[in-house]
């Protein structure tokens, strides 16, 4: 399995996706897929009735200059990954393989907000912070109804994506459910151009405080010198707040664990055929062994639910606020012939302990009703020895 691996939740930007997933990796895979085995005498049989069916179309249908092969084959596909009813598996027609298939760097164009599918329907899982989403006041929680008129629910997640994505100066009208209220706002929001830092840093008192917003390909990068910084200030507890981090690149879920941990397994993935691998800590260049406490929400999501699962089950710190959103499927993209594509569910992922994260999420240690800087000063106070 490649390390560049990414979440299922998609970032709406023009260049890169963040197709986080919650809890779900994709490896980009770009060669033609080959038929797989699976249960011969039952695939064949399918795979005869849809032939049967495709050469009737071609034969009997009255208006025979409408019969397009490529729509045809691409509506076939998409009758088939509806009817696995995984929202994390998708089709692509050409051009949104082609917009799928670039890579994450940290730079981008776009709204600055990542969505995922819940109960079916479109909905933000955080926006980045200072973003155009940010600043027309789209919070974690809210529902995409409507994308420049068109319904997001008669979309796919893919779909509603790349409608709501597109280059900086251009504008896109967003029908917005705030959560909490009765009615939509209609939002209309300028795409530009987004550089994300994925970690946060500062000092409270002798507390450090790190919030890592997202797992992007230059997390690592990103923390070693804040853990530099921590060490010599002293600090004498860390804070990990991971509340709305969609996840992201899980090769940086890994390193970043490596800092927190000495050895041993951060995940565990397991495929369709029941078997399974594991990435492992690594050598890390600054680590620490300061006392933690993670922050997360339920809208804590894959790679940061991979983190929280590892440093909860090596009792390297303890979790506190509201059980994650449980996305814990690997995906892949895989390329058809035509230059279209299939992002598809391979496997889940498990906690070292073998938890299972898809449906699930992390339950933690602590159960907080706490919301904000609330939640900050409960976790300075449970590192000073005042909360238990």
């Amino acid at each position: 399995m490649s390390r560049k691996v990414k979440i299922v939740i998609i970032t709406l930007l023009s260049v890169v996706s963040l197709v986080l997933a919650f809890g779900a990796g994709c490896t980009l895979g770009t060669s033609s897929t080959t038929p797989a085995t699976v249960g011969p005498a039952t695939a064949n049989l399918g795979l005869d009735v849809v032939t049967e069916a495709w050469g009737i179309i071609f034969q009997d249908y009255v208006e025979k200059d409408k019969l397009d092969a490529r729509v045809l084959s691409g509506g076939a596909i998409k009758g088939m990954v509806e009817a696995l009813n995984d929202p994390y598996t998708t089709y692509l027609d050409v051009e949104t393989y082609q917009l799928n298939s670039s890579n994450l760097e940290g730079k981008f164009e776009g709204i600055g907000a990542y969505v995922g599918i819940r109960d079916g329907k479109l909905m933000v899982i955080a926006p980045i912070p200072g973003s155009p989403a940010d600043k027309a006041g789209i919070k974690a929680g809210d529902l995409i109804l409507e994308v420049d008129g068109s319904a997001t629910s008669e979309m796919s997640l893919e779909v509603a994506v790349l409608h709501i994505r597109g280059p900086r100066g251009t504008t896109v009208r967003l029908l917005i459910l705030h959560q909490g209220e009765a009615g939509p706002e209609e939002i209309n929001i300028v795409r530009q151009e987004i550089e994300v830092s994925s970690v946060l840093f500062e000092m409270k008192g002798d507390i450090a405080y790190i919030n890592i917003n997202h797992f992007s390909g230059r997390t690592d990068e990103e923390l070693s010198p804040v853990l530099k910084s921590v060490e010599q200030a002293a600090a004498t507890g860390i804070i990990l707040d991971l509340r709305s981090n969609p996840g992201g690149l899980l090769n940086e879920v890994v390193d970043v664990a490596s800092h927190f941990l000495k050895e041993g397994v951060v995940v565990r993935v397991v495929d369709n055929q029941g078997n399974q691998s594991s990435l492992s800590v690594k050598p890390a260049d600054v680590t620490t062994s300061l006392p933690m406490i993670m922050l997360a929400d339920n809208f804590s999501a894959s790679g940061s639910e991979v983190l929280a699962g590892a440093l909860q089950d090596y009792g390297r710190a303890k979790l506190a606020g509201i059980k994650t959103y449980g996305k814990g499927s690997v995906n892949t993209l895989r390329r058809l012939k035509d230059g279209s594509g299939l992002y598809i569910t391979i496997a889940r992922w498990l906690t070292p302990n073998g938890r299972l994260i898809e449906g699930k999420g992390i339950s933690p240690d602590y159960e907080l009703e706490l919301t904000g800087e609330d939640v900050i000063q409960w976790a300075i106070d449970y590192l000073k020895g005042n909360k238990r």
